[in-house]
């Protein structure tokens, strides 16, 4: 783990800001990194913070390229089992009291359009982007995180998402309702800072107990111990696969996968 820090934040007033800060691997979603996120999340928890704005650092062109693919284990285990930092961090923003803020300047890429659904209000500029890419890696994903994506987008959406691992535009993002706003680049902080000082002005008790109350409705799905175990038991059979290796081994070698369906 390197011992030089991957974000920064800072706080003025009411309003938090968290930067991702490691331009040279696009802002990968790797231990030391989510940790460094949920860190400052619970210092300016402490803080009395109103608002937090989620960023990038200023000038990245990756938002953030997902999970560090280089972290995921290879030997048979869940690879993205519940105590993953990504979950963690996931839970840490849905459940923190103050909104979060994601301010996107930029691609987003796998684990990180998770982390970008999970907080509550999306301001993106037109050339952001948007792609969910287990599928070009032969990852499968988890029951919280397809949640996740469910409670951002209609099915159809999050099919077309999965299924193709494609790119989805910020101006159609905020078209079939996954995002807030479109900004213009040079007009992004401006506005971000704006709705946040326009938050902070507000009750932050009325707020916090409004978010939890909509995070516990949103969360109101039914789901049986045999639909969950089922579930469970299929992606079992991906990560347990040859193709799941193949997706490991592929990018790492920088090369286009080779799947079989085995």
């Amino acid at each position: 783990m390197s011992t030089t820090p991957l974000t920064t934040w800072s706080q003025d007033g009411f309003v938090g800001t968290i930067s991702l800060d490691n331009a040279s691997r696009h802002n990968a979603l790797s231990h030391q990194l989510v940790m460094e996120v949920i860190e400052a999340l619970k210092v300016l928890h402490e803080a009395q913070t109103r608002v937090v704005v989620l960023r990038a650092r200023a000038g990245s062109k990756i938002w953030s390229a997902g999970h560090d693919i280089g972290e995921l284990p290879v030997d048979g285990r869940d690879p993205l089992g519940w105590n993953d930092p990504l979950r963690e961090l996931v839970r840490t923003i849905e459940t923190f009291r103050a909104p979060v803020i994601a301010m996107i300047d930029g691609g987003v890429w796998g684990g990180a359009v998770e982390v970008v659904l999970a907080c509550d209000i999306i301001i993106a500029t037109p050339e952001s982007t948007f792609a969910v890419t287990p599928a070009k890696l032969g990852v499968p994903y988890n029951v919280s995180g397809m949640m996740t994506f469910m409670s951002a987008a209609s099915l159809r959406i999050v099919k077309e998402l999965a299924f193709t691992a494609a790119p989805i535009s910020a101006t159609r993002a905020e078209h079939v309702g996954m995002i807030n706003h479109v900004v213009a680049s040079e007009d992004l902080e401006r506005f971000t800072q704006g709705m946040a000082s326009t938050i902070a002005a507000n009750a932050p008790l009325s707020i916090s107990v409004m978010k939890e109350q909509l995070r516990v409705l949103a969360g109101a799905k039914p789901l049986t111990p045999r639909g969950f175990e089922k579930v469970q038991g299929l992606r079992r059979v991906v990560y347990d696969s040859n193709d799941y290796h193949e997706g490991i081994r592929a990018f790492k070698e920088k090369r286009k996968p080779q799947f079989k369906g085995n």
